[in-house]
């Protein structure tokens, strides 16, 4: 018999694992609380608890391209930044396409995952379900917990002082729907994530006033790139990458710094960030809309008056009438004993984000743990391809002695900083070649350079696709190569609705490439 594994959740994360699993010839059982699947991108008009919750205005700010499951591309037909609805079709038909829906079980919540008595030999869980109302025990042989953390929202008012004396209206941006709430009032936007941003702009258009207070401030970028190419295939290619990450320090961030404020300088907008490496926000309208008036940027919030805010630095009192908590979310998994995964446990480690590395037997995997500046989707199934290996036992790279020893390594998730900072910021493309390496799905340019020079400079000066990791290895895909080879098509099929006689190539030159390493001397000259 194969072996059983429970999947909590059937968002993004769980139906990739549930599709792994079945590929690898295991036996996925997909638990799943709500009565459809898409976890965060189902709109639902009312917040329901322990789900996610988005806004109808809701686009992704990742382009299909780099969005897509590595062997489903999306139709190319469908816009470049997908609304909510149309990525949910997606998945949608990602999960038809798989036969997935058979392995679910809906309106089944997970009450509670704890290790059975023999779990040092057997590596296996009991876990108990609850559906109408009924609990029902199960014995599973692997766990994969792909819950999210967009569900548990953060609101510590501790941390604002004079709240409580607040007479106006407040709310966690997970209650945002619809900017009608805001007519005519004088709005508060506290922290400057995407929500934040987004839910800032939206207000500011039936609003008397919206002002954004942010401690440290953001790089913002816009969806619309360079020569007007999605920003996330400029900016996500194998040469970029080796470029950030062989750069010193003070040179890198000398061309971050000239880079970003091409747009607009951020420091005349009130946006430089305090920290040099953070996690650029994507907005195409905000430096507009602060230019207009329409939105204000102050400093982080000293106190709150009765109808009224105190900004630091800032005298006078700014006169409010409702205030959004854009302040992010707790990672929750409440189903599970505190000792198996504890944010603010210092000891209860994850190997590469995903593996508790206290347990004898890696037989529950954590997934989506992670802020990478791109699309999760490829992240989360390239942690479902490695861990369903591992499960299976195939080149596991668990039972190693850099597991075993993951403090030296530095490859640990631990450290007791708050809960809203749990998740892990990295560079997503260096993360997922690593996990690809586990399981012989890095592509190897190199060994392609003679067979295939033209993929070759596809994969390397392109956008990092993630077909990229389905050209070999297990799980090989036999469409692979043409996918990349027409990701520009693609790409700019919905938007070359008219093209003029004499039209030249949709696809970015390597002009564009040169222009960038000019860029590049030049800052350095300039160093």
């Amino acid at each position: 018999a194969g072996m059983r594994v429970a999947v909590v959740g059937a968002g993004v994360s769980g139906l990739t694992a549930t599709k792994c699993c079945l590929d690898e010839g295991l036996k996925p059982t997909c638990f799943e609380q709500s009565r459809d699947i898409g976890g965060l991108w189902r709109y639902t008009e009312h917040v329901e608890a322990g789900r996610p919750s988005l806004y109808p205005s809701v686009i992704s700010n990742t382009s299909k391209e780099m969005s897509a499951f590595s062997d489903f591309p999306y139709p190319e037909d469908f816009p470049v930044f997908l609304p909510n609805a149309q990525l949910l079709d997606y998945l949608r038909r990602y999960a038809e396409r798989f036969c997935l829906r058979e392995h679910i079980r809906f309106g089944t919540t997970v009450v509670s995952i704890q290790k059975r008595p023999d779990f040092a030999t057997t590596g296996q869980w009991d876990v108990v379900t609850e559906a109408d109302g009924k609990q029902t025990s199960h014995v599973f042989d692997a766990v994969m917990v792909c819950s999210g953390n967009f569900s548990e929202p953060s609101l510590p008012l501790r941390c604002f002082p004079g709240i409580e004396k607040f007479q106006g209206q407040y709310f966690h941006s997970r209650q945002y729907k619809h900017p009608d709430v805001f007519q005519g009032k004088r709005v508060l936007v506290v922290g400057m994530g995407n929500s934040g941003v987004d839910i800032a702009v939206e207000a500011s258009r039936v609003a008397t006033k919206v002002t954004v207070c942010t401690g440290r401030g953001a790089w913002v970028f816009s969806c619309v790139f360079d020569h007007g190419y999605p920003w996330d295939m400029v900016f996500n290619t194998r040469l970029m990458s080796l470029i950030r990450n062989s750069l010193p320090g003070p040179l890198l961030w000398g061309l971050i710094n000239y880079r970003v404020n091409q747009w607009f300088k951020h420091e005349n907008y009130g946006l430089q960030p305090e920290q040099r490496y953070s996690l650029p926000v994507l907005n195409n309208e905000l430096p507009s809309y602060i230019l207009t008036g329409r939105i204000t940027i102050k400093p982080g919030m000293k106190e709150f008056k009765d109808n009224s805010v105190v900004f630091h630095n800032c005298p006078e009192e700014e006169p409010i009438d409702i205030i959004v908590f854009c302040t992010g979310y707790n990672v929750s998994f409440p189903f599970l004993e505190e000792a198996v995964v504890n944010v603010e446990n210092k000891h209860a480690s994850l190997y590469k984000y995903v593996f508790p590395t206290h347990l004898q037997r890696p037989t529950l995997a954590v997934l989506g743990l992670i802020k990478s500046l791109g699309a999760i989707m490829p992240v989360t199934e390239m942690q479902a391809r490695w861990v369903t290996r591992v499960f299976k036992g195939r080149r596991a790279n668990v039972s190693s002695p850099m597991y075993q020893n993951t403090v030296q390594t530095g490859h640990i998730l631990s450290s007791p900083r708050p809960k809203t900072d749990f998740t892990l910021k990295t560079d997503c493309l260096v993360y997922v070649d690593k996990l690809a390496s586990f399981i012989g799905a890095k592509p190897s340019l190199l060994g392609l350079l003679c067979r295939d020079p033209r993929l070759v400079l596809s994969i390397f000066f392109g956008p990092c696709t993630p077909y990229q990791y389905r050209l070999g290895g297990p799980g090989r895909w036999e469409g692979a190569r043409q996918a990349i080879l027409t990701q520009w098509h693609r790409t700019l099929k919905p938007t070359r609705t008219r093209v003029p006689a004499g039209s030249s190539s949709p696809c970015p030159s390597l002009l564009t490439v040169m222009g960038f390493l000019l860029l590049l001397a030049a800052v350095v000259i300039g160093f």
